[in-house]
């Protein structure tokens, strides 16, 4: 099965090897029928420490590498200030 790559914006790169990356998705709910946008938080493995905050990324699933870290980042899109 292919891994998932999602793209977000490094929220705090402050750990060593770690960046939290803001995914944001929307989607039409079912009753309402109104957009909804909904946020999720991902840890992701940086092995060589290059995200900044406010920089999008893409991240993709990955093995475990600790408790929360399942994903790692891939490539940087550019940035933003």
């Amino acid at each position: 099965m292919p891994k998932r790559i999602m793209k977000g914006v490094v929220v705090s790169a402050k750990q060593d090897k770690t960046a939290i990356v803001r995914v944001e998705r929307t989607f039409t709910h079912p009753m309402l029928k109104k957009i909804v946008r909904k946020t999720n938080k991902y840890h992701a493995h940086d092995e060589n420490n290059v995200a900044v905050e406010g920089q999008t990324i893409a991240i993709r699933e990955c093995a475990p590498k600790s408790k929360l870290k399942r994903w790692e980042v891939v490539a940087e899109e550019g940035t933003e200030a």
